[in-house]
């Protein structure tokens, strides 16, 4: 059933109530997934967290996330939307409440997996929430505003967050996330008095052995890949893994359709998403630390380091998007990824020199743009590679994948910069402050190495998008065009 035939989830005066409930809640996923990258330094001193610790306070967030959001889809039609959306709102507070009063590592590890269980029925359900309340004429105007204040929620959340760490003392972060309480408390009310009645559809299906097995299957992968010595895990999680698959593959209704795989050019998108955000991924959560922790950076200024990729793709993604439409998403992706990957390339290269507004933030500036420039062409080639019919499938899965990249790229990624920052004659831990000699060096060290292989993955990311994209997209653009 489309959007169109479901009953609106509000009355028409209540559209734009809906919209800011929409906003709020995207606030909150998008501001979270950003600002803990600025705080860790000062997590990780305040509850004498290890680097490894410090790993999965990220990733027990993008966990459940990751291998949920795809299911928390399949909720909101069972149960109702609002009524789903709503539950993960308060899901989402209540871990955020947890991890701004945790007293331990393990127990914020623990908040944050409750988080994002939350975010897991949120994330969906705010853009789906824009798409019921608006009608088709008057949807695009409402999903472009609802993009545009993303945008600048994630590019304004982590410069609040780091003013407020670099103003206070080593218990301000838990202020940060504190801060989701009252924002998300909005959201609620205005769901709560201004939303209509959503029953949901009890016979809509929800794949959940294709839950529990993505969930076991990243969880063992990620905690081996984290932890020394334990390849044996992450084996197993990749054969848990390909139990998923399997059990995709014959399911009656599989929360990642594998058949959309079958398109050359929806394979070829989901292969640039995962090696494009695997690599903005590791930056974005090991460039801060390494700032703050080894440059001796505020955090106030570490939060400006991503603010240009937030800014240049709301600034410049319709311009893509146009692009896109009129030459195909082969072209602009095939530029912006060569331009992330010398964005990256410079980073490493200037690093040794350890001048942040000087060399490294024109540097991340450079890979913004180059993220403004296929960030919408990624959408149209995940989009116009399959049938009309199965666009919010295929855009599903393409937000698992980009969820997936970011979760096995801090867990992998991890030890390379533990290993490179010891192999530097590092006498601490990576992304740690520390007065001892050698510190400074060893964590530039780690942090080149992370960016060169940002860069390698960006640059690779450019054939793929030449050779997988150029057919696949002209011949599905072809058959769409027959079809109409």
């Amino acid at each position: 059933m489309t959007d169109d035939a479901r009953p609106p989830v509000c009355a028409p005066r209540n559209r734009r109530w809906m919209l800011a409930a929409a906003i709020l809640a995207s606030a909150l996923g998008f501001i979270d997934g950003t600002v803990v990258a600025i705080a860790l330094p000062a997590i990780r001193e305040s509850l004498n967290a290890s680097l490894a610790q410090a790993q999965w306070i990220n990733n027990a967030y993008m966990l459940p996330l990751s291998a949920l959001i795809l299911a928390g889809g399949a909720l909101g039609d069972r149960f109702g939307l609002v009524r789903v959306f709503g539950a993960g709102i308060a899901v989402f507070l209540l871990g955020s409440a947890a991890t701004a009063l945790a007293p331990t590592p393990e127990a914020m590890i623990a908040a944050r997996a409750l988080k994002g269980a939350g975010a897991a029925a949120m994330v969906p359900g705010s853009l789906a929430l824009v798409a019921r309340a608006y009608p088709r004429a008057e949807r695009g105007r409402a999903i472009g505003l609802w993009a545009a204040a993303s945008a600048l929620t994630t590019a304004g959340g982590p410069v609040i967050g780091g003013l407020i760490l670099s103003a206070g003392g080593e218990w301000t972060w838990r202020l940060v996330f504190a801060l989701n309480l009252p924002l998300g408390a909005i959201a609620l009310w205005l769901l709560h008095s201004k939303a209509e009645p959503d029953p949901g559809r009890p016979e809509a299906p929800v794949d959940w052995p294709g839950a529990v097995l993505a969930t076991l299957g990243l969880f063992a992968l990620a905690w081996g890949l984290t932890r020394p010595g334990q390849w044996p895990v992450s084996a197993a999680g990749i054969g848990i893994f390909a139990l998923f698959l399997l059990w995709q593959a014959r399911a009656p209704a599989p929360m990642m359709p594998l058949d959309l795989f079958r398109s050359r050019a929806f394979a070829a998108a989901n292969g640039l998403t995962f090696a494009l955000y695997f690599a903005l991924s590791t930056m974005i959560f090991f460039v801060p630390m390494a700032l703050i922790g080894g440059w001796g950076v505020s955090e106030a200024a570490a939060s400006v380091a991503f603010a240009p990729l937030a800014l240049c793709v709301g600034a410049f993604s319709g311009l893509a998007g146009r692009v896109a439409d009129r030459i195909g998403p082969a072209p602009p992706i095939l530029a912006g990824a060569l331009t992330v990957a010398a964005g990256y390339a410079a980073f490493a290269a200037t690093a040794p020199a350890a001048e942040f507004w000087t060399r490294s933030l024109p540097a991340l500036a450079l890979t913004g743009l180059g993220m403004s420039m296929l960030v919408a062409p990624l959408s149209t080639a995940v989009m116009i590679s399959v049938p009309d019919a199965r666009a919010g499938a295929a855009s599903g899965v393409n937000n698992a994948v980009t969820r997936m990249a970011g979760l096995i790229a801090v867990a992998a990624m991890g030890g390379v910069a533990a290993a490179r920052y010891h192999a530097a004659g590092g006498p601490a831990s990576f992304g740690t402050e520390s007065a001892a000699a050698g510190h400074m060096a060893a964590s530039t060290a780690a942090l080149a190495t992370l960016a060169w292989i940002a860069a390698a993955l960006a640059a690779l990311a450019a054939p793929i998008a030449w050779l997988g994209l150029r057919a696949g997209g002209a011949a599905a653009q072809a058959s769409s065009s027959a079809s109409q």
